[in-house]
């Protein structure tokens, strides 16, 4: 349930309501906007007088929300959330651009490619320290010395880093990850997702090969469920018929996100389809489609990669779609 307020409220009077929400066994989620508030009712609100409520003063409209995800529900937050990573703002217009490696391999290769998507205007560093492989036998990530390599290519460009989390035994590793990403494989790892919601860092979630929409924004609201509201939603790329490509780009799916959610919505088209000529394209639609910004595996030596050299672009490739994603993004304004 929804309650939306008058706007110019008292501040007493919307406290006392408040409390008296809470007295009745409610957690109440406030959301103020520019012109309103909106205060969310979570519990069990099917004893609550809907009446009673609407026809206080300060009560513009009580909505009843049917749809299970409450706290990233567009309903709850009328306004878009904007995460903000160690400065760089995503999502309420703010566009991003993350750039890097499949893998963090060594310095001499993390350091460079920061610094060459940094020139390109890539605003986030992208690297893997832990890889989940389809394969036991395929290269795991460098995992602790992986992340030690991305913090010295922060220092080096300023660029703030992401790196994929697999396990909550590992979050002290991440502490000094400006975002902790949730891959496909593990987004509905619930006990991961519920400790990422009281580890306060941003997030970034993926949708998984073969998850809803619906299903994606219940991984977010279990985050949210903990106190944590920087989540970044992902659209990766789904499972299908097809077999020209590893995945399908939906791109439909960051409209309707934007619909339901007031969370940031970005698209990783490296993933989506696994070949590196494939990822301008959907890296353009995917703007054209009103995405928050984007995130694409850049290396300096795609041959010889360490993980997903396929699908990744060069830095001279990186730089003419970003000039694209510039053009785009004016017509599309």
């Amino acid at each position: 349930m929804i309650v939306v307020l008058k706007s110019n409220v008292n501040e007493n009077r919307r406290k006392q309501l408040i409390s008296w929400l809470e007295s009745q066994g409610l957690g109440v989620h406030i959301s103020t906007g520019a012109y309103q508030t909106v205060l969310g009712l979570i519990g069990d609100t099917a004893k609550v007088d809907m009446e009673l409520i609407e026809s206080l003063d300060i009560v513009e409209s009580v909505k009843r929300v049917s749809e299970t995800f409450k706290r990233c529900n567009r309903k709850f937050h009328p306004d878009d959330t904007v995460v903000n990573a160690k400065g760089v703002k995503i999502g309420g217009g703010n566009f991003c651009m993350i750039a890097g490696p499949c893998s963090v391999e060594t310095e001499e290769q993390i350091v460079s490619i920061a610094k060459a998507v940094k020139a390109s205007g890539a605003n986030i560093l992208r690297g893997g320290a832990f890889k989940p492989r389809t394969s036991p036998y395929d290269f795991q990530g460098l995992k602790a010395t992986g992340l030690e390599l991305l913090k010295i290519a922060r220092q080096e460009t300023g660029l703030p880093i992401v790196s994929e989390i697999m396990s909550a035994h590992d979050l002290k590793l991440f502490e000094d990850v400006d975002i902790l990403q949730v891959g496909a494989r593990n987004m509905q790892n619930f006990d991961l997702l519920i400790e990422l919601g009281h580890f306060g860092k941003p997030v970034l979630l993926k949708r998984g090969l073969a998850n809803t929409l619906k299903e994606l924004l219940m991984s977010a609201e279990y985050i949210m469920a903990g106190g944590n509201e920087q989540v970044i939603l992902c659209e990766r790329g789904i499972r299908t018929f097809s077999d020209y490509y590893r995945n399908t780009l939906d791109v439909s799916a960051v409209p309707m996100l934007h619909e339901l959610s007031h969370l940031p919505v970005i698209v990783d088209p490296s993933h989506a389809t696994g070949i590196a000529r494939m990822v301008p394209p959907m890296a353009l639609s995917a703007v054209a489609a009103g995405a928050d910004g984007l995130i694409i595996e850049v290396h300096n030596d795609p041959i010889h990669a360490l993980c997903d050299g396929a699908q990744s672009l060069r830095p001279e490739e990186y730089d003419a779609l970003s000039k694209k994603v510039r053009k785009v993004r004016e017509a599309v304004l």
